[in-house]
């Protein structure tokens, strides 16, 4: 495997704790990769400031209280080993992380899903979400860590380790291309790789008859075997890997499989055999960023080394 996924990864702030646990997924992952990293602070707002701008904090004062913070934090990063530059900007957040990305030539951009909004954890922040939708490069957003969600935690200190990572695959094209993400992201870091299908339930309606549902059985068989086979895939590359098949509705078995299995990260594709085109967010991505429990490395553009050769061929699977 000779693909090398990351030289340049932009890390997006609003310095808040889910913000702070990015950063340290960040420079780990520039650790690993030997990637520079460029930090990226968005003031909210308007790129050009009202004359009249009541009781808004003018924008040299905030740029005042900012500019020390991230004077340190590229410190703090260029202590761990890894070249950061540091860039300040004004306007909507989503639009300049991904105008950012564009012009750094960014291959992942990292960034918190809460924000300073405090929403309950569910919920995915707004920024977070249409950087997702829209970025030239996989996004991977983190949660700050909460109570139930830690594990062997005692601090948060880099490296941070990620030892065992969920892929759902569909074996649509943005599915497969997913996987291959995560074929040479788990080699890279030393992890293992989980592949799960998830069968939609059949229900007996207007569409379907006693005749389909019976034939599930076969159905399940059939994909358990190509899953299987793209498990020995990849294992035969030298990665310890398993494969799951489970009933379901797609975004609740992936969050249940990942907190089964103690996962550390999910890495999926944004849609796939829905149909879904590339300027519109998978429902299914949607709905496990907003719930899971572990960062969630979403991949609608995976960008991969010009001589790269590929682990996983696309073949036509009845």
């Amino acid at each position: 495997m000779n693909a090398r996924l990351m030289t340049r990864i932009l890390f997006a702030t609003d310095f808040s704790d889910c913000a702070a646990r990015a950063q340290e997924y960040a420079t780990s992952l520039a650790i690993a990769w030997d990637a520079d990293m460029d930090i990226l602070h968005v003031l909210e707002g308007p790129a050009v400031m009202p004359s009249s701008a009541g009781d808004v904090s003018p924008p040299e004062q905030i740029h005042e209280d900012v500019t020390p913070k991230l004077d340190e934090m590229q410190k703090q990063i260029a202590r761990m080993g890894v070249a950061a530059t540091v860039r300040q900007v004004r306007g909507i957040p989503s639009e300049q992380i991904n105008q950012a990305a564009k012009e750094c030539g960014t291959d992942l951009v990292v960034l918190g899903i809460e924000g300073r909004t405090g929403r309950d954890y569910r919920l995915l922040g707004g920024t977070a979400e249409r950087v997702t939708k829209t970025a030239p490069c996989p996004v991977l957003a983190v949660q700050s860590l909460r109570e139930e969600a830690v594990r062997h935690v005692t601090a948060i200190e880099s490296p941070i380790f990620i030892q065992h990572i969920l892929t759902p695959v569909d074996f649509s094209s943005p599915s497969l291309a997913s996987l291959e993400y995560a074929i040479q992201f788990t080699n890279r870091v030393g992890a293992k790789l989980t592949l799960l299908h998830v069968l939609e339930p059949v229900y007996h309606d207007l569409g379907l008859g006693l005749g389909q549902i019976e034939q599930e059985p076969v159905k399940r068989a059939h994909w358990e075997a190509h899953l299987a086979e793209l498990a020995t895939m990849v294992r035969s590359l030298g990665l310890p890997a398993d494969s799951v098949v489970c009933g379901g509705i797609p975004s609740h078995s992936i969050l249940v499989c990942a907190l089964q299995r103690q996962c550390d990260l999910i890495i999926m594709g944004t849609h796939g055999r829905r149909g879904l085109s590339n300027g519109r967010f998978g429902s299914v991505a949607e709905a496990v960023l907003r719930q899971a429990t572990c960062p969630v490395l979403t991949v609608r553009s995976p960008k991969f080394s010009p001589d790269h050769r590929r682990a996983i061929f696309e073949t036509a699977i009845a």
